[in-house]
């Protein structure tokens, strides 16, 4: 019975240090993106995202013995990528997370070769604890809304639990170095009864470059799709009437695809089959290329396919060359990861339009990686010369004990998972209520919100919802707001702001449609929603969401959009010219709120209001470069500018409308530019006092000083 608890304390400590593994993994991206976001282009810090190659020094035996004797020298490098969330300096916190990758991946790369010993069981527990860590990671994400609790861009203030975090992993740390010694004698006893090496151990030798090649696409495709349970979703989503799964409850089900996918890991022959492979890649081709559920499904299959590979990849890695093999595994991973960024950010970097708008590239890439390192798994570990079967290896994967522990964390954790789902359900189903009903009033308003990291570089959505709670928004869009993406987090922040607000949610254009991101929420029910890619033969490729709102019993169409760049003037016409159509086709009331990027009463201002037949809510404002609101068929009853405070580099624009009775004829209505007085409207119809004088968290009414009313 001591025995028995004695290791499960260690596997339970083992997938703690996994969990941090993959938390300060999926930060090192967040934390590099900070600083080209700031600077508009390549910043020089993206080079911390090399961290990773450390396993590469396991190519130096006497670091290899250093590392197998004090094991805990990579858990406490490791702990440095939460700790690092300590210092409000974003320079240092983002030296604490690299430091902390390299940390990490000395430690997985050593784990992976040290333990490889057979005759241990060692190397099986190792894998499983670090598929756990993963789980439970998705878990805990799931129940903070996408957000890791104990990452580097978190604090007290926004929602972080890192004092908890240090806190479990130095317990973990403890745990690691005061283990008792009689692991290493069990070691050295397995180490003599080894058999010497064969001609089938040197000819599997030669097989580390496929498996480095397999190992870069596994670690990529955990991460890039799979390290969140709202990715998937999100690359599947294509707008109202829904036609695919909401993240809340049904991701849920990426837990469980993963989790199934560990506990048959073992079946190496049934894993590491062409027939297999092949399912799998039909998988990843829907959720590229298909929306809704159809997308979704294929994204499971994937999921559980890569879930069963992982023991049989790494169980090859582990077999080879260990300085070479991580340097091949590593450097594809990265490249992989700058591919997955390319695709989108093209116009930003080096040689981008090779990969312009190609994620079906990166996805091929990809499944042909995996398929080279499972077909050097499987001669590896499954075939012999002469096409007979190493059976020993395929039925024991350890011993039945530590296999029950580990698929009772991992399916323990997917349990977690579906418990956060089902606990937030209800916020997440809620029919969400205006603010203004008996006035039929209608507040929108349009925020650049730079990603969802502030000029510090912490998290920012906690600051957001409290700006839009203030604001009173009934209709909101947020650019720049994709963040499914390894740089931005792979994270889906857009669920929090909806659910503690009650609001719909339209996440917009998918991560694969490689924009940077166009959301909206409503307190109206969003009867249909189309999400455009604006024309952009040259720069960056711009959207819109289009969507038909019931506005108190009546349509009213609403067109979220942000144009291309200023360098980019053919774009910015085209892209202005199909917004103008889209508005001039509809016969509802119309609201718009953009990033146009031009001068009030310029050539493209003109294409917008006058071929879009659409008003300016304000056309004496000449202080408008980025973002403009227009409207139709709506009686504009204000219009404010609220600063932007300390989280992005851009304004919020709000305006506020009077609805028309349904049924009622709006034909003849046309604009009043008559400016009244606040007391001209009953209190109901005014903006929200709170922005006034200094404001509040750094927002306050500017540019005017105050709202602007209208008769």
């Amino acid at each position: 019975m001591i025995e028995v608890s004695r290791q499960t304390r260690h596997f339970l400590a083992d997938a703690y240090l996994s969990f941090v593994f993959w938390t300060v993994l999926t930060s090192l991206g967040l934390c590099i993106w900070y600083f080209p976001l700031w600077h508009m282009g390549i910043s020089g810090y993206e080079v911390a995202l090399f961290a990773d190659m450390a396993p590469v020094l396991l190519g130096i035996p006497a670091l290899r013995r250093v590392l197998r004797r004090h094991r805990g020298i990579s858990a406490a490098l490791s702990l440095a990528g939460i700790i690092a969330y300590a210092t409000p300096n974003p320079e240092r916190r983002l030296l604490g997370v690299t430091i902390g990758t390299a940390g990490a991946m000395l430690g997985l790369g050593s784990a992976l070769y040290e333990d490889r010993v057979s005759g241990t069981g060692r190397l099986d527990r190792s894998i499983q604890a670090w598929e756990a860590g993963l789980l439970l990671s998705v878990a805990l994400r799931m129940f903070f809304q996408t957000n890791n609790p104990v990452w580097a861009t978190m604090n007290e203030v926004n929602g972080g639990w890192n004092k908890t975090g240090i806190a479990l992993g130095l317990l973990a740390l403890a745990d690691v170095v005061t283990r008792r010694s009689d692991e290493h004698a069990e070691v050295r006893a397995a180490k003599r009864s080894d058999l010497p090496p064969t001609a089938a151990t040197a000819q599997r030798r030669a097989a580390w470059v496929p498996t480095g090649l397999g190992f870069g696409a596994l670690l990529f495709t955990l991460h890039s799709m799979y390290s969140d349970s709202a990715i998937i979703g999100r690359w599947s989503w294509d707008g109202y009437p829904s036609t695919g799964p909401a993240p809340v409850p049904w991701g849920g089900l990426v837990a469980t695809a993963l989790a199934g996918g560990f506990s048959v890991g073992h079946r190496l022959e049934l894993a590491t089959g062409m027939l297999w492979w092949s399912v799998a890649s039909a998988g990843a081709c829907a959720i590229t290329l298909v929306p809704g559920w159809s997308g979704f499904a294929g994204g499971l299959v994937l999921a559980a396919y890569v879930g069963s590979v992982t023991r049989s990849i790494l169980h090859a890695v582990a077999r080879s060359p260990p300085g070479r093999t991580f340097f091949v595994g590593v450097l594809w991973y990265n490249v992989l990861v700058l591919a997955h960024v390319w695709v989108v950010a093209y116009e930003f970097v080096p040689g981008g339009p090779l990969l312009r708008e190609r994620t079906w590239v990166v996805m091929l890439a990809t499944m042909l990686s995996l398929y080279a390192g499972v077909r050097a798994a499987r001669a590896s570990l499954v075939d012999r010369p002469g096409g007979a079967r190493h059976t020993a290896v395929v039925t024991a994967a350890g011993p039945r004990s530590d296999r029950r522990r580990a698929r009772g964390v991992v399916w323990a954790a997917a349990i977690l998972g579906w418990a956060a789902m089902i606990a937030r359900l209800p916020a997440a189903t809620r029919s969400p209520v205006p603010f203004h009903e008996p006035e039929r009033l209608i507040t929108a308003a349009i925020w650049t919100v730079h990603f969802d990291l502030d000029n510090d570089m912490w998290l920012a959505e906690n600051r957001i919802i409290d700006a839009v709670r203030d604001l009173e928004a009934d209709v909101m869009g947020f650019l720049e707001s994709d963040t499914e993406r390894i740089i931005m987090g792979q994270r889906d922040w857009t669920q929090r702001v909806a659910e503690e607000l009650g609001y719909y949610v339209d996440y917009g254009p998918s991560p694969r449609k490689h924009t940077w991101g166009c959301a909206m929420i409503s307190k109206f029910p969003i009867v249909n929603s189309t999400h455009h890619l604006l024309p952009s033969p040259v720069g960056e490729l711009a959207c819109a969401i289009h969507a038909t709102l019931d506005v108190h019993g009546r349509p009213v169409d609403v067109i979220i959009s942000h144009n291309g760049q200023e360098e980019n003037p053919l774009d910015r016409r085209l892209q202005t010219t199909e917004l103008a159509r889209i508005m001039r086709e509809s016969v509802n009331p119309f609201i718009f709120t953009g990033y146009v990027v031009t001068k009030p009463h310029a050539e493209n201002y003109k294409i917008l209001y006058d071929q879009g037949r659409i008003h300016d809510i304000d056309p004496t404002d000449s202080d408008r470069w980025c973002q403009y609101i227009g409207y139709r068929g709506l009686k504009r009853v204000g219009y404010a500018r609220v600063s932007r405070g300390t989280i992005t580099d851009t304004e919020i624009q709000v305006g506020k409308f009077a609805v028309p009775q349904p049924g009622e004829d709006i034909s003849a209505w046309a604009p009043s530019y008559k400016r009244v007085d606040e007391a001209h409207y009953a209190p109901e119809y005014h903006f929200p006092r709170v922005f006034r004088g200094k404001g509040v968290r750094g927002h306050f009414y500017h540019v005017f000083k105050e709202p602007r009313y209208f008769d």
